[in-house]
């Protein structure tokens, strides 16, 4: 499976491998496998950590403990107790370690490993510098938040080939069809 990584954070590009929160919900880590390949794929591992349904689950709780963190950093609310006390436990767990060899960088996890280093990430991210960077994407449908790292910090979509094009050729089209309408 190839997961997309836009938002510029793995800990947010592992809260949003749920899509399309607020419409037709999209879990993208439906199976132990998946979650390997999202670990490997997101550069955390080179070798899957052979996670088990156990594993998933707990992934999966971490994961919206995340995405309630953000979003309450993002609306300037508190912090929900239950949440960060899942991401602080999963913190716990020393994180993946990168070993150099001969052949350059290699790091293997277990899972408890891989999912401490998302933890961390979001432990970092959610008290530091990028906080005020994080927006949402603009897109209604989207659920995804991301780091405007862009010039003049004017980024509104997770990622144009997602969002972007969408609501621009949607737009495009409504100016269109007002535009005939008035003739």
């Amino acid at each position: 499976m190839k997961h997309v990584f836009l938002c510029g954070n793995p800990a947010l590009d592992f809260a949003c491998t749920m899509r399309a929160r607020r419409t037709a919900r999209f879990e993208t880590l439906d199976a132990p496998a998946t979650l390997d390949a999202w670990y490997v794929e997101c550069g955390l591992v080179n070798a899957a950590p052979s996670c088990q349904e156990g594993d998933l689950a707990r992934a999966v709780s971490v994961r919206e403990a995340i995405y309630s963190l953000v979003t309450a950093r993002l609306a300037g609310d508190g912090y929900d107790d239950q949440a960060l006390a899942l991401v602080n436990e999963a913190a716990r767990t020393p994180p993946a370690t990168p070993q150099l060899t001969g052949g350059g960088r290699w790091t293997e996890a277990t899972p408890e490993q891989a999912l401490s280093t998302v933890a961390r990430h979001a432990i970092e991210l959610l008290s530091g510098p990028d906080v005020p960077l994080m927006k949402e994407c603009a897109n209604p449908e989207c659920t995804k938040v991301f780091i405007d790292r862009s010039r003049g910090g004017r980024r509104e979509w997770c990622g144009m080939e997602s969002c972007g094009n969408k609501i621009k050729a949607a737009a495009y089209r409504a100016r269109k069809k007002q535009a005939a309408d008035a003739h």
